[in-house]
């Protein structure tokens, strides 16, 4: 399984020869190093931990290795050249936090009408319940925090590897603001 993390450093465009233009968010991908390997013996599982820069980050292995050689040792070096161009690769990060948002934003309703007596409440919610069972039955849609969760982008492309300087092009966006830290899988 290939993986890394990487630092989301902005989005830009690549102009193909045909003179189509994709967009690409561009990756500072590695190196990572692996700190910490954990069996199944002792831990009741198995795993990577490889640290980016200051971040330690775990690597559950989902398909279990027939032996321990095929998992990389401690100290084993990870980077961009891990990846090839035109592979299908999955991205994760925290989304952009977006605050308190009201049920139009954070799920799409359309709001009231603005005539037959409702004066201020075109944004609004409407009714949240029944008379039975008085109370607002879990999971119903409601104002509240917006974004900052975990997301997962599944079969990008990586577009561009520049080994030198550790960076990726991968098509499309990927979750996150400028510097935050995703992980990208293959």
């Amino acid at each position: 399984m290939k993986f890394i993390l990487a630092r989301k450093i902005e989005m830009s465009q690549i102009f193909e020869s045909s003179g189509k233009t994709r967009p690409v968010t561009w990756l500072e991908a590695g190196p990572v190093f692996v700190t910490q390997k954990k069996s199944k013996e002792k831990d009741g599982y198995v795993s990577v931990q490889v640290g980016f820069g200051k971040t330690k980050k775990e690597f559950r292995i989902i398909q279990s290795p027939t032996s321990d050689s095929q998992l990389p040792k401690v100290g084993d070096k990870v980077d961009a050249t891990a990846f090839k161009e035109g592979d299908s690769v999955n991205v994760s990060g925290i989304s952009k936090g977006k605050g308190f948002q009201g049920v139009v934003k954070r799920h799409g309703f359309h709001g009231g009408p603005r005539t037959h007596g409702q004066k201020h409440s075109e944004r609004e919610a409407g009714s949240i319940g029944a008379t039975w069972p008085q109370r607002v039955l879990k999971g119903k849609r409601m104002p509240g925090r917006m974004g900052g969760e975990r997301v997962t982008v599944r079969n990008l492309k990586v577009l561009k590897i520049i080994p030198e300087k550790n960076l990726m092009a991968i098509s499309g966006a990927i979750p996150g603001h400028r510097g935050s830290l995703v992980e990208v899988r293959g």
